[in-house]
């Protein structure tokens, strides 16, 4: 993870989690340290989202994610404050490591879309920056 600011929009990447088949349905197991690069703390999910909504909107100053389409898919614009880059999230083995200072914008969710979040910490108000403009400040320094 780098500090200060200095992540971009490239050091976010797909990561393919481990998939047991089975023909009752399959099976993806989760080990923080070692499936993904951080310990989870929290695990949340976002669903019953309306057509047309965007979710996110803001960046974390320390927390890190892994950002899972669980169910149906949706889009995730990237923006580290100069580059931006959009991926879509369809199969639920595919997790996209979030490391911290990385604005995000969750668009374009499919009807019945379930978005899975796996954090590094609790939840901390302070961590997160809201304003894009505070935003690109912080990154500047």
């Amino acid at each position: 993870m780098k500090r200060n600011g200095l992540t971009t929009v490239y050091d976010c990447s797909v990561i393919e989690l481990p998939r047991i088949e089975n023909p009752a349905g399959n099976i993806t197991p989760v080990h923080g340290n070692i499936n993904i690069p951080f310990e989870i703390a929290r695990i949340y999910y976002l669903y019953d989202i309306p057509g047309g909504e965007t979710r996110g909107g803001h960046a974390h100053k320390e927390l890190l994610q892994l950002i899972v389409a669980a169910s149906g898919s949706f889009d995730v614009l990237l923006d580290d404050g100069i580059n931006k880059r959009t991926v879509s999230l369809n199969r639920p083995y595919y997790g996209l490591y979030m490391p911290n200072m990385i604005w995000r914008e969750l668009l374009n969710f499919s009807s019945g879309g379930i978005c899975l979040v796996l954090a590094s910490l609790k939840y901390e108000a302070n961590d997160y920056i809201r304003d894009y403009n505070n935003f690109k400040q912080i990154k500047k320094r």
